[in-house]
């Protein structure tokens, strides 16, 4: 397994490999990031020299470093796919984290393997089932509660399997795995990294006699996930993985959300230290940040915990699906060419550069760069003229009174584009005197030796004092690399005169041998065997929502038990209308049209169906259908046409490979 269960991982995401240094330097145990090719973010991808240069910096605090391999594949690409397995793991990545369980079929090297969020776990039987086919750590659902976390963790083995969660950032209304609303309206597929984002689009929302229920409202758009206040109840129901979103995210959200989550995770483990509950990190050394970090700061949606303490009716951005930012103060003047402001603390500074936002008479957000601000010439502390990038009069129902938001401060900006943290690993030192010189022993805090000797004359010291005094301060110069001296020991007969010259040198090659040796002793993760004879899956029919697109995950699923395989939805066979979205969302319930939500019928859960309604973007049209019994949400719609002909036109031109039921004549 990648964690014993008493540490905790701190899992950070990198567009990048310099984002995923910083996201190292700044307290993460472990970063995800694409590699050349087949990451379920299709422009994230990374050449394997920049993450040979990324695994190297985050081995020598015991990091690691994860590769995603979480699309669906085609048969033509398996080969591809397991030559890039190889390539990651040749270069010392960690762990893959994929999505088809037909690259467990192929000859992939002794790389951990973990399962994606696109594998859809919701329940105990699912989770068991990947923990029994050689899966290390498993992602669960985002929608899941406390006590069905808790559940999948008493079905699994901590010591073979670790669960991880995402505890930050942008959410997926739909189940991961479940969507095909890209796909079916553009032929591009979330289940292969290019999702167009559909559920943020704004939408009319109908009844089946075409009556409004609401007009231009980003429905399907939640808010971003925050799980800050919940990570000890998370702990206590299993999770050891916490995961932030973001591999699109830009290099100051990276730092500000990992600092964020490494200071509320490091308080927690001291806490239960001295509880007599040890939890540890997994990773080595401490951070030290030269800021205090703030979610807020960084894009945000406003922000939910989601599923993870129930159904709750505030989870949406319904409004808009930018980001509104921190309410700042509000608008007393407006000019021809300037906003005068005045902000609720007389503390709050603005900058040119800042980004401020305020909601028109729609409930649609404004947005309002500033080129120039500067304080209200005679007026109070607190007042501001601002000179906006745009002309005033393109600035919808800006007017007085209204209250003004900032979603950019270029001051964090600013400060972020700086050195913002430093990690260090404790270690203590001894110098001891041999027959012919001395020896320096560096041991850090986790066991790991490196020792340099140097021959030199014993030289007795004139001042004895000032001696000692010298070789502490030469010896404890550890500035420049990744150790802080805890303590040092001299097992000396007497205080020697040892220069500079000769003390220097031997502390560098001590912690070149201190660096050699943890990176010897770093052992790889290791893969784990799926159990004998293959655990059953625990269905023997799956539908094209299993998402199997090559024939290695069909004779996967073969081997499982498994008697009845659909094709993917990418295999173009679900020509009609079919659910392209599942989620746990509900539009009735969060506009307070929910039948169970009405008084009278409280106890008939279960029982109710909802009437369906009706989305509409332009000439887009979706269908909500209602499952009450396991309260979910079904979005209904059919393949476009020109989805298919496309389809067809480029079959005949260059065919593909991969799994179908029907003869590919019917494609």
């Amino acid at each position: 397994m990648s964690l014993l269960p008493h540490q905790l991982e701190l899992l950070s995401p990198a567009r990048d490999a310099d984002i995923g240094i910083e996201a190292v330097n700044h307290g993460a145990d472990a970063v995800y990031i694409g590699g050349p090719a087949f990451g379920a973010r299709a422009t994230a991808g990374n050449d394997l020299r920049d993450l040979e240069r990324l695994i190297q910096h985050a081995h020598r605090f015991g990091s690691r470093i994860f590769i995603t391999l979480n699309t669906i594949l085609r048969d033509d690409e398996l080969e591809g796919a397991r030559q890039m397995a190889w390539q990651v793991y040749n270069a010392g990545a960690d762990a893959l984290i994929i999505q088809d369980m037909g690259l467990l079929e192929l000859d992939l090297p002794p790389i951990q393997l973990h399962a994606s969020t696109q594998t859809d776990i919701r329940t105990p039987e699912k989770a068991r089932f990947l923990q029994d086919a050689g899966l290390s750590q498993i992602v669960l659902a985002r929608e899941l509660t406390l006590q069905q976390i808790a559940a999948v963790r008493a079905a699994t083995d901590p010591e073979r399997c670790s669960i991880e969660f995402f505890v930050h950032g942008a959410l997926c209304v739909a189940y991961s795995g479940q969507c095909y609303i890209t796909h079916a309206h553009t032929g591009r597929s979330a289940n292969r990294g290019d999702c167009n984002q559909a559920c943020r689009l704004p939408y009319q929302v109908t009844d089946d006699q075409g009556r409004f229920i609401a007009h231009d409202k980003h429905v399907l758009s939640m808010k971003d996930n925050n799980q800050s206040d919940n990570l000890r109840a998370l702990i206590d129901a299993g999770v050891r993985s916490f995961k932030i979103e973001g591999r699109y995210k830009d290099l100051g959200y990276v730092k500000n959300i990992t600092a964020h989550y490494r200071t509320l995770l490091d308080a927690i483990i001291e806490e239960r230290e001295c509880s007599g509950q040890p939890l540890a990190r997994a990773s080595s050394g401490s951070t030290r940040f030269f800021f205090t970090p703030d979610p807020d700061q960084n894009f945000n949606r406003e922000f939910t915990d989601y599923f993870v303490n129930g159904r709750k009716d505030d989870i949406g951005a319904f409004d808009t699906p930018k980001t509104p930012g921190r309410a700042i103060g509000w608008v007393t003047k407006v000019g021809e060419d300037f906003v005068e402001l005045e902000t609720s603390s007389p503390e709050t500074v603005l900058h040119n550069g800042d980004g401020l936002c305020y909601y028109d008479l729609q409930k649609e957000l404004v947005g309002l760069a500033i080129n120039r601000a500067e304080p209200a010439s005679g007026r109070s502390v607190g007042q501001w003229r601002v000179y906006p990038k745009d002309p005033i009069a393109g600035l919808k129902d800006l007017r007085k009174g209204v209250e003004i938001n900032r979603n950019r401060d270029m001051d964090w900006v600013r400060m972020l584009d700086k050195k913002s943290s430093e990690r260090r690993i404790g270690l203590w030192a001894q110098l001891t005197e041999t027959p012919t010189g001395f020896t320096l022993t560096l041991t850090d805090e986790d066991g790991v030796v490196g020792s340099a000797s140097a021959d030199l004359p014993h030289q007795r010291a004139t001042d004895a004092a000032q001696a000692e005094s010298a070789l502490r301060e030469q010896l404890g110069r550890f500035g420049s690399t990744i150790f802080s001296v805890h303590d040092i020991a001299l097992t000396l007969s007497q205080p020697w005169f040892v220069p500079a010259s000769i003390l220097n040198p031997l502390r560098r090659d001590a912690v070149a041998a201190l660096e050699a040796a943890r990176a010897a002793g770093l052992p790889r993760l290791p893969r784990a065997q799926p159990v004998q004879p293959p655990a059953p899956f625990p269905e023997d029919t799956l539908s094209y929502l299993a998402n199997v697109y090559n024939t290695k995950a069909h004779d996967f699923y073969r081997k499982h038990g498994v008697q009845v395989i659909a094709a993917a939805y990418e295999s173009k066979e679900e020509e009609g209308e079919v659910s392209l979205m599942i989620t746990k969302h509900c539009v009735r319930y969060s506009l307070s049209l929910c039948p169970k939500q009405a008084k009278g019928v409280i106890g008939v859960k279960g029982t109710i169906k909802a009437e369906p309604l009706h989305l509409v973007n332009g000439k887009e049209k979706l269908t909500l259908r209602f499952d009450c019994k396991p309260c979910e949400m079904h979005v209904v719609g059919k393949m476009k046409r020109s989805v298919l002909n496309q389809h067809r036109q480029e079959m005949a031109e260059k065919p593909l490979q991969f799994y179908r039921t029907r003869p590919s004549s019917a494609v």
